[in-house]
């Protein structure tokens, strides 16, 4: 099993008990939306994880956790997360435990209007 489909198991299984969960290929990888809402992607050797913004400047040192960074911008509360650093159950279910925390909170992104 590649690196990829094993992130991606155990992403599914942190959320299987999670109601409104749908997965979508995005952003070169999968995007976990809970309620609507994006929650966890995976790519190949990282996660991101969508958390609340006061928590991300609080986790940012622990270990393989960066804010997240798209053509030159950053993303405060979206924070990615090497997969090396969440090789261990309680590492992957600290950071799923807060995105689903967030989750409740957070406001959905505004829907591009059709032209």
């Amino acid at each position: 099993m590649s690196a990829i489909e094993t992130l991606l198991d155990r992403v599914r299984a942190a959320l299987a008990d999670v109601p409104r969960v749908e997965e979508k290929k995005m952003f070169g990888g999968h995007a976990f939306m809970v309620n609507g809402k994006m929650c966890i992607t995976v790519r190949e050797a990282r996660l991101m994880y969508r958390v609340d913004p006061d928590v991300a400047d609080r986790v940012l040192p622990r270990e393989g956790c960066r804010t997240m960074v798209m053509n030159g911008r950053s993303y405060r509360g979206f924070v990615q997360v090497d997969a090396d650093a969440v090789r261990g159950k309680k590492e992957f279910d600290y950071w799923a435990g807060l995105a689903l925390a967030y989750n409740s909170t957070a406001k959905a992104a505004r829907k591009k209007r059709s032209s």
